[in-house]
């Protein structure tokens, strides 16, 4: 069969495999085998399922494909944090970055080619969404990171956090679909509660994964709770009002009782003045929640300038005043482009 015809294996459930093999005159139980072979130990090579036979193996080469991602180009930061950039089965590339701390290893993992957004201080959203992340594609990205992780830092990777490039709940079928790859016995077998999907705030999308029963972490990219200086930032959020966000959020908490993170750039003469803070007070007194407060990283282009330290601590200090937990986050990787905000295929080989 020609390759661009076949089917590529990973799209299949572990039902659909058992069924292939019944038909082609084999046992069910194969259909197991191959799928622990493609989801936990990750291989992308049907020669490499060693505990099958060459007939199975050559069965399975002339019916299917495993289009798998290739690291294509790496970069390591002064302060360890790994920038990759990801080609694709189609040629197409997205970046990923590990991110290592004295204690953990964190994934930072894409979800789209490109970005379904227009967040103004974010170089992805600059450019256009080409198409979502397969669910392989994703899972993918997660088993490379902790093949480095394991290489660099002698541990395996610890967390996963779906702020890379696209707009995770804009694909959702496909992460849902990634993450229980990732958290099942079957495949890498990680807690949801070690993965966090951060969205610039969908409220219908939201509320779905709630309905869901989703067991991981929900960060939201707020930046503004002033409606307008948040639409001037993102202006897509002109169709999804601060008071539908709030209400999203009000169920995600009554149906999953977690909190949810503020994902929160604070930018000079934007969002950096009392009222600025006063409304972020007021929004998060909507339900229990921790800020992550986030040093602007600059995109090349000179309409956004970094706030002022002393802004950050008004932040964390009326934050604090009102018990709200918040963090002053500095970024990691930003020497070669990898921190919040900076993901545009902009790797170069080292």
């Amino acid at each position: 069969m020609d390759k661009d015809k076949k089917k590529d294996i990973r799209s299949l459930s572990i039902a659909e495999l058992r069924d292939f093999f019944v038909q082609n005159g084999d046992q069910a139980f194969r259909g197991n085998q191959v799928y622990q072979w493609l989801w936990q130990k990750g291989i992308h090579d049907f020669r490499g399922m060693t505990n099958l036979s060459k007939s199975t193996r050559d069965l399975l080469e002339s019916n299917f494909v495993i289009n798998h991602i290739a690291i294509d180009r790496q970069q390591k930061s002064k302060d360890g944090t790994i920038k990759n950039a990801i080609k694709l089965f189609d040629q197409l590339v997205v970046e990923s970055v590990l991110i290592p701390t004295a204690t953990r290893t964190t994934a930072c993992v894409s979800s789209q080619v490109g970005c379904s957004l227009d967040c103004k201080f974010c170089a992805t959203s600059k450019i256009k969404r080409m198409r979502n992340l397969n669910a392989d594609e994703i899972y993918d990205q997660v088993v490379a990171m902790d093949q480095q992780s394991r290489y660099y830092y002698d541990r395996p990777l610890s967390n996963i956090v779906f702020m890379g490039m696209g707009e995770p709940l804009m694909n959702y079928k496909n992460l849902i679909a990634s993450i229980d790859k990732i958290t099942q016995p079957e495949g890498l077998g990680m807690s949801p509660s070690r993965i966090t999907v951060s969205t610039s705030g969908i409220p219908k999308m939201i509320m779905k994964m709630a309905d869901d029963e989703a067991k991981f972490g929900l960060a939201v990219s707020l930046h503004s709770a002033i409606q307008s200086v948040r639409e001037q930032l993102m202006p897509f959020a002109e169709k999804f009002p601060l008071e539908e966000l709030g209400s999203s959020i009000r169920y995600w908490y009554e149906k999953t009782s977690r909190p949810v993170t503020y994902e929160y750039v604070v930018l000079k003469d934007i969002n950096d003045k009392e009222a600025d803070i006063n409304a972020l007070v007021d929004f998060c007194k909507n339900t229990p929640c921790k800020v992550n407060l986030i040093e602007y990283n600059p995109i090349g282009e000179n309409e956004f300038l970094q706030a002022d330290n002393d802004k950050l601590m008004a932040y964390q200090s009326a934050l604090e005043a009102n018990r709200i937990t918040s963090t002053i986050r500095r970024s990691r990787g930003k020497d070669i482009d990898a921190a919040c905000g900076q993901l545009a295929n902009k790797a170069v080989k080292i």
